[in-house]
């Protein structure tokens, strides 16, 4: 495997990526998510490149303008169409057998791909997508039930409550928080559906069942006929469990072999 840094333009300004060479006509964008650069935390991306390349197929990591080594303004993950667009047009210069293009997003970088409405993109893979308009660190109803339901199948979780190891107060709050209504989709959440009805593109879309961000995308999702969701027992949002990273890498490879 051969990787190869290399430059190219978004606008006026010149971004940085990373393309791990491989023969397959499939390849992998990652497009990062938050402020993180192209390597991912504690160079998870990086590891990530690696072993789908080894795997056979060609993947193009990339800074956004503002980020890492890219130049410009960081104009957040809503605003980073254009940066997206320009990636793909890189990858697909640099891997000229390429025939279909997959791009994955975690968390932002999923939402950033729903809002660009796939331009250049063969197949979406959206990972816990962020919907949330202003964290005040409340969980919504639906994802409250969810994670009762899931404590209850729990044979310690019962012994705890019966034992008297559980916070009553605590309960009772969370009791009351799951009894609200259904969570209304966020403005957020409306325009990133939107975008992928206007995308008409086939996609997938990936949730860690331990995930706060996820849990609230899933109560808000209306759904789209065009894709499906997947979801991992006891992954946390970074899938950083052996069993979630295990899954996540199955996840991408079936995809890229269409």
């Amino acid at each position: 495997m051969t990787r190869t840094h290399l430059r190219f333009p978004c606008g006026d300004d010149n971004l940085a990526g990373t393309l791990d060479e491989a023969s397959g006509t499939s390849g992998l964008l990652i497009v990062s998510g938050g402020n993180e650069i192209r390597s991912g935390a504690f160079s998870g991306q990086s590891q990530l490149a690696a072993a789908i390349a080894q795997a056979g197929y060609p993947v193009f990591r990339y800074d956004r303008r503002g980020i890492g080594d890219s130049e410009g303004e960081n104009r957040g993950f809503r605003e980073s169409a254009e940066d997206i667009l320009a990636a793909a047009a890189a990858f697909r210069a640099n891997a000229p057998q390429m025939q279909r293009l997959v791009a994955f997003g975690n968390c932002d970088a999923a939402s950033a791909l729903m809002l660009s409405k796939g331009n250049m993109i063969d197949f979406l893979l959206l990972s816990n997508p962020w919907t949330i308009e202003e964290d005040d660190g409340a969980m919504a109803p639906d994802a409250v039930r969810s994670r009762y339901a899931e404590k209850l199948k729990n044979p310690k979780e019962l012994l705890r409550l019966v034992t008297g190891q559980v916070n009553l107060g605590k309960l009772m709050r969370g009791i009351k928080q799951a009894l609200g209504p259904k969570a209304e989709p966020t403005t957020l959440a409306q325009d990133m559906a939107e975008g992928l009805e206007q995308a008409s593109k086939p996609f997938r879309i990936l949730l860690a069942e331990n995930d706060r961000t996820a849990q609230i995308f899933d109560a808000q999702w209306p759904g789209n006929a065009n894709g499906e969701i997947r979801r991992c027992k006891g992954a946390s949002h970074a899938y950083v469990e052996p069993h979630a990273r295990q899954w996540l890498f199955d996840q991408i490879l079936d995809v890229l072999r269409g």
